[in-house]
């Protein structure tokens, strides 16, 4: 026993490691926007339409980099993924029109992202830990990736105002080339250990048939709608109403700083209470922050607040629908079905980040996208509420394996 938490714990700490590298940049992209918009005369909408277009590519590629590490094994997909991210970035640094930023911070990340973020880090956790301790170990990964966002924001912005926004993403495309040695930490759990195997058209077939598989995939688009937007458009929605740059990325700082212990806490919640039922909390929770924020006079401080909030809101999701996830189907096709889940996840994220941008070029305002999402978290709420907490029937025959 004292060998199995061993590994898992080195498992637990390269994941974590990873996502805070990986997240924790990626959350840094919203800072240049202005600068690089500015200097090649872009409407935000370019920009916008580029990382919206990573986060479909990161969603389509999600369900297939998930099945690949679900059957040979999460580290090459790690290694891999870290190459192309980090190539991504070095790229990202010297493009000057639309087509290469799309190309670099697009297409090459989202497919960099898909093999160092949570549906393949998750499962390998899920996998190495034991069935108790799951929900906790997926929160304390998720918190990482939360902290990773707290402490590279700042330091992001530090690096373009040093060394302007070029340099700077050539210094963060090195720092994410880390990823590569960084995924020899993580071992995956041998497939024989995980009970009888189901080809990759049945496990489709198993999932597609169960509705809560569903409705926990289209809750999840609602958190990717809100999370890309406020991520990506707020430092500029912030500028918009005369507030200091700092101030909105003291914001986004925040958010990642409380969102490692929100992210904790949920995890250590959903070992203990129903996790579609703490989904449909949360969602309800973020719609009061995003209503009190929106409706209410702005200041640096209201701002700041805001920031706390929706940092204890803000990926508490992640545990929670992954471990509802792996409590219905399993673990063994985790990777590739809660791929599948954040495919709709990064849909949401896709149409959170454009939309942005393409409404507030027509519109010269973000107030319709705010509306939207309130009226988005409501739906997410409705949406996670009936969904149930028990193993498909193959799983309790087997007496409960998962």
């Amino acid at each position: 026993m004292t060998s199995v938490w061993r590994t898992s714990g080195w498992v637990l700490l390269g994941a974590s490691l990873i996502l805070a590298l990986s997240l924790g940049i990626r959350h840094g992209f919203g800072l240049f926007l202005t600068p690089m918009s500015s200097e090649f005369g872009w409407g935000r909408e370019v920009f916008a339409f580029a990382i919206a277009l990573q986060n479909l590519i990161w969603g389509l590629a999600q369900p297939v980099t998930g099945a690949i590490a679900d059957r040979f094994g999460a580290r090459r997909v790690i290694a891999v993924g870290g190459l192309l991210y980090a190539a991504g970035l070095l790229l990202m640094g010297y493009a000057d029109s639309a087509a290469s930023l799309s190309l670099s911070a697009g297409l090459l990340i989202g497919i960099g992202l898909s093999g160092t973020s949570f549906s393949v880090l998750l499962g390998v956790v899920g996998r190495a830990v034991p069935v108790e301790k799951r929900s906790m170990a997926m929160g304390i990964a998720a918190a990482a990736g939360s902290f990773g966002q707290f402490a590279m924001l700042p330091g992001s912005l530090g690096l373009i105002g040093w060394l302007g926004w070029s340099a700077a993403l050539l210094a963060l495309g090195l720092l994410v080339a880390l990823i590569v040695p960084l995924a020899l930490l993580v071992r995956d759990q041998p497939l024989s250990s995980l009970g009888a195997e189901l080809s990759l058209g049945e496990a489709l077939r198993e999932a597609c048939a169960h509705s809560g598989f569903w409705l926990l995939a289209l809750g999840f688009f609602v958190c990717g709608f809100q999370v890309v937007f406020i991520g990506v458009h707020l430092p500029a929605y912030l500028v918009d109403q005369h507030l200091p740059a700092t101030v909105g990325t003291t914001v986004l700082a925040l958010v990642g700083l409380f969102n490692v212990f929100g992210t904790y806490i949920a995890g250590w919640l959903g070992g203990r209470l129903s996790k579609p039922r703490l989904l449909t909390a949360l969602y309800l929770a973020r719609t009061v922050v995003i209503v009190a924020f929106f409706y209410t006079p702005l200041s640096a401080w209201s701002a700041y607040a805001f920031g706390i909030a929706m940092g204890l809101l803000w990926l508490s999701t992640v545990p929670l629908t992954n471990g509802t996830v792996a409590t219905l189907f399993g673990v063994r096709n985790l990777s590739m079905l809660g791929g599948i889940v954040f495919l709709f996840h990064q849909l949401g994220a896709f149409l959170g980040g454009w939309l942005g941008g393409y409404l507030y070029d027509h519109t010269g305002s973000y107030d319709l996208v705010w509306q939207i999402s309130i009226g988005l978290g409501l739906l997410a709420a409705a949406l996670n509420w009936p969904v149930r907490e028990q193993p498909v029937a193959r799983l309790q025959a087997a007496g409960g394996l998962a």
